[in-house]
This record gives structure tokens, sequence and C-alpha cells, in this order.
């Protein structure tokens, strides 16, 4: 007996995969395309106070950054202490009237400042700058 009514069978859902595979596998090589692999780490240094600081024009190309827990970078690139003298060597080879600014954080270590400055002052960097804040 049949009622007239014809039953249709409903069909099973299908999820395209090989597609969605597709747009997946586009979309990590365009995040590893546009992605920055950034090699250098820097510190996060606030310069202390000085009254009479007056305008930073530091034109020159060596920036020396002494973090709060003494670790010293030198233009952005972290510099472990055992070839802090060897860098600055190089340095003072190339240009020994080379500007170096440094950069040390107000709650940093001094003795760390007084190791890098005595140690630019021993090689001859004649040049050498100390950044303040007003």
């Amino acid at each position: 007996m049949s009622n007239g009514l014809r039953t249709q069978r409903r069909r099973r859902p299908e999820l395209p995969l090989v597609p969605l595979i597709d747009v997946l596998v586009m979309l990590v090589l365009f995040a590893f395309v546009t992605m920055r692999f950034s090699a250098s780490r820097t510190l996060n240094i606030t310069v202390p106070k000085a009254q009479s600081a007056g305008q930073n024009q530091f034109s020159g190309a060596i920036e020396i950054g002494i973090g709060k827990e003494g670790s010293v970078s030198i233009n952005g690139r972290v510099v472990p202490d055992s070839d802090l003298t060897a860098v600055l060597q190089d340095i003072q080879k190339v240009n020994r009237n080379t500007n170096v600014l440094v950069r040390a954080d107000e709650e940093g270590q001094v003795k760390k400042l007084m190791e890098v400055w005595d140690l630019c002052r021993t090689l001859g960097l004649s040049q050498v700058r100390m950044q303040v804040r007003k």
C-alpha cells in the first residue's frame, strides 16, 4: 500500500576534504612567507634622568645597551661578556673615532656600566657618550 507520496531518500552530507586541504596549505604557506624571523633581541632600557641633559644628537652607528640584569647589547644584538672585548676591538680597528652611545638602565648595575665604559676607553674609542633623559 502506497499512499501516493513518494518517499525520497536523503543524500548523506559530504564534506569536500580536498579543497579544504588546498586552502589550508595555502594559508600555512602564506604565513611562512610573510613571517619575520628576528634573531636579535633588544633590551628594554629606561635611561636615568639628569637635570643638565641636553638634546641627544647622536649620529653614530654604535649603540651599546646595558640592561637591568647586566646583559649587554651592541646595536640591538645581545653580546656575551666573553665576546665583548673582541667586538669592541673590531669596532676600534674600523674607526677609532666612531661615536659610541651607551644606554644603561637606571636600575641596572653600575659595575657593568663602568666595565663597558672602561673597556671602550682602554681600547681607544674616544667618542663615548652616555644617554640620559631630562
